[in-house]
Order: structure tokens, then sequence, then C-alpha cells
């Protein structure tokens, strides 16, 4: 059976709640499709007005970060919990810019992926290598790395659920995207490693997403990849491009 192909948009700290009311205006008729999931994933104060905004759509709302403990005294945090409540069923997990910026490590992460399983949150995993990584030939070694140590302790049907996207830190935001190629290879690297974590059905179900630089111009060709399940798309997705990503 065909895996579905699924498109999040991440807004990173952009849009306001007032502005990010009306991009969900201005996209909700370019996005609609019968054929690909997709989901917003938006700031911490945008959730609710965009969970308003989207209702009677096809889009699903998810946030960019969130912490693992359950409640406390963790000022500026919010909880899977908090997240589901609020009405949104997606969280981006390990996105480069948390684990470059704000020292995420792998430890750290797994402790989401299980909590956010737990609340009833679909995590969006991100791996990636740096440039200086993929000079030295180590992509594939570090990929499976961050993979095996993210899923420490989750179920091959947790992991069969989920979705993890490659995202080549060096492509993030700079217009750099890896080739075709490159990014076919690193996504089947991440199936044959979640293979041999759980077995062959699993690797077959979780969805792999590609992400740096994806835009209108290229998402159809590596879309069209057996390993590529669709995109984690930065600032096309605050354009009315993201309608054609999303349709590509």
């Amino acid at each position: 059976m065909a895996r579905r192909k699924i498109v999040a948009g991440n807004w990173k700290m952009n849009m306001t709640p007032s502005q990010a009311v009306a991009l969900c205006d201005e996209l909700k008729d370019l996005v609609k499709s019968d054929d690909v999931d997709v989901v917003y994933c938006v700031p911490a104060i945008d959730i609710v007005p965009v969970v308003e905004a989207v209702k009677g759509t096809n889009v699903e709302v998810g946030a960019e970060n969130m912490y693992f403990e359950e409640k406390g005294a963790y000022t500026g945090e919010i909880s899977a919990a908090m997240i589901k409540d609020a009405g949104a069923k997606y969280v981006i997990i390990g996105h480069s810019e948390r684990r470059d910026y704000f020292k995420e490590d792998d430890a750290l992460l797994n402790k989401k992926v299980k909590k956010a399983f737990e609340a009833g949150l679909t995590p969006i995993l991100c791996c990636g290598e740096t440039l200086e990584q993929r000079e030295m030939g180590i992509t594939l070694d570090w990929i499976r790395m961050q993979i095996k140590s993210d899923l420490v302790g989750v179920s091959a049907e947790q992991a069969a659920s989920m979705v993890i996207a490659y995202e080549p830190i060096w492509a993030i935001g700079t217009g750099k995207t890896a080739t075709t190629e490159q990014a076919q290879e690193v996504c089947k690297a991440v199936r044959d490693c979640v293979a041999e974590i759980y077995d062959a059905a699993t690797a077959q179900a979780v969805r792999i997403q590609y992400g740096g630089s994806v835009n209108a111009g290229n998402a159809a060709e590596l879309f069209a990849q057996p390993d590529i399940d669709g995109g984690l798309v930065g600032g096309a997705s605050l354009k009315a491009d993201f309608g054609k990503i999303v349709n590509y």
C-alpha cells in the first residue's frame, strides 16, 4: 500500500496571531488536496487562532517544539498536553535550529518523542548533517546515530505512525538544495535504519520527508523519489507558492 504524502509548513519564528489567521485565509483554497496531508507547524502563540482558522478545511496544525515534562517550573516551555488540548495534532522535534542554537541533544529529543506519543501527538522528528560532516563522508553514519538515539524505547507501532524529516543543515534557509539523488540516498538510509531497529513493515509504513529549501520548482522531482514522502517546508510555506508544493 502506497504511503500517503505529507507536506508540512514550518513557520519558524514568523507570523503574529493576526498575520497567521490572514495567511490561513490566503492559503485555504490553494492547499486543498484529497491526496496529500497538509500541516501548518506554527509558533506556540499561533496554535489556538490557527486551529480555529483551519476548521472545516483539509489542514491540520502542529507545534514547532515542546518540552518533555507534563507541567512545572519550566518558564517559557509548553507541554505536549497543552499542544494537544489546543487542538494541534503534530509537533516538530529536533529541528536543526533547536539542535544547533539551543543545544538540544539526542537524549533530550528521545524524551520529547516518547512524551509526544504519550500525549497522542504525532512527532515530526528531524535529522540532518552539517556541510562539514557531509564533506567528511560521515553523513549516513551521523543520520543513523541520530535516528537510533532518538527512537530508544519507541515501539514499532509508534515508529510506523510518525514522520521523520531529513533536513541537511547546509540546505536550510541557504537556497541550496540537496540533489534529488542526495535526498533520496539519505531518506532511503533512514528507512533502512528503521528496518534495522524494528522490521521491514515498520520501515515501509513510516513517512519520511525531505526539508531544506523545498520550493514549487523542485517539489515534484523530490517527492517522486521512492523514499521521499513529502516535505518539511520553511520559507515557502509562508506564501502562495505553498499551494503549488502541496499540489505538486
